[in-house]
């Protein structure tokens, strides 16, 4: 079994989200506060990168510092907000070991954890309500990666990260 197979195993055992990274750019600030303010009255513990206003920012910067926060072990899941999660996806997924997944519905949502193991979500907030953002965001959080079928998979994903495919 690859290091990475072994890692992805025992995530999927020990898989108990307790901290979650979250970050916005300005035009996400208000639904990251509710998102966090949420989350942490369902028993989260939120670590926020920022955005902090509403002031023009760059979501790359946000995006990153989400990141860094899952690769480090910091937190076990990271969520980062824009306009349309597109540019926050791509970022984020510039990251070493970071799996992100752009999702606009339940259904998205449970696929990106049931199959594809994400530890980064992101959403557009210009396409979504606060309330089913929360809602999409909850879900996710509580999803396990299934394994089995789906991890040789992500041992694909993971060897292309690393030059191997």
């Amino acid at each position: 079994m690859s290091n990475n197979q072994e890692n992805i195993d025992k995530n999927n055992l020990t898989d108990n989200v307790k901290r979650v990274s979250i970050g916005a750019d300005h035009g996400a600030f208000e639904a990251k506060e509710a998102i966090k303010l949420y989350l942490q009255t369902i028993g989260y513990s939120i670590v926020d990168v920022g955005t902090n206003s509403k002031d023009a920012v760059d979501y790359p910067d946000f995006a990153v510092a989400v990141a860094k926060k899952v690769v480090s072990g910091e937190c076990e899941r990271g969520i980062m907000l824009d306009g349309a999660g597109i540019g926050s996806s791509m970022v984020c997924n510039k990251v070493k070991g970071i799996r992100a997944a752009l999702c606009w519905s339940e259904k998205t949502v449970l696929n990106s954890r049931l199959h594809n193991n994400a530890n980064v979500l992101t959403m557009g907030t210009a396409q979504h309500s606060i309330a089913d953002m929360c809602n999409m965001a909850k879900i996710w959080l509580e999803t396990r990666f299934e394994g089995g079928r789906h991890l040789p998979r992500i041992n694909k994903m993971m060897a292309v990260e690393r030059g191997r495919l």
